[in-house]
């Protein structure tokens, strides 16, 4: 098993940003609690759309986006 077979990131992000995510090392939600969106979004193949939903699904956790 691989480490993109172990993620719990939401469905819906696209293409481009789930390779993005994983050539950056993220495979979990919790590890975008680390991270700002400002961050997120200068990987190449992360955009609004991406973010949105990584946000709603940290929000359902009771999570956030790093200040």
């Amino acid at each position: 098993m691989t480490e993109i077979d172990k993620t719990d990131l939401p469905k819906g992000i696209g293409k481009p940003a789930e390779q993005a995510f994983s050539a950056a090392g993220y495979f979990q939600l919790e590890q975008f609690t680390q991270v700002s969106e400002k961050d997120i979004l200068k990987l190449h193949g992360v955009g609004p759309k991406a973010v949105k939903v990584i946000q709603q699904a940290l929000r359902e956790k009771g999570w956030t986006f790093k200040e």
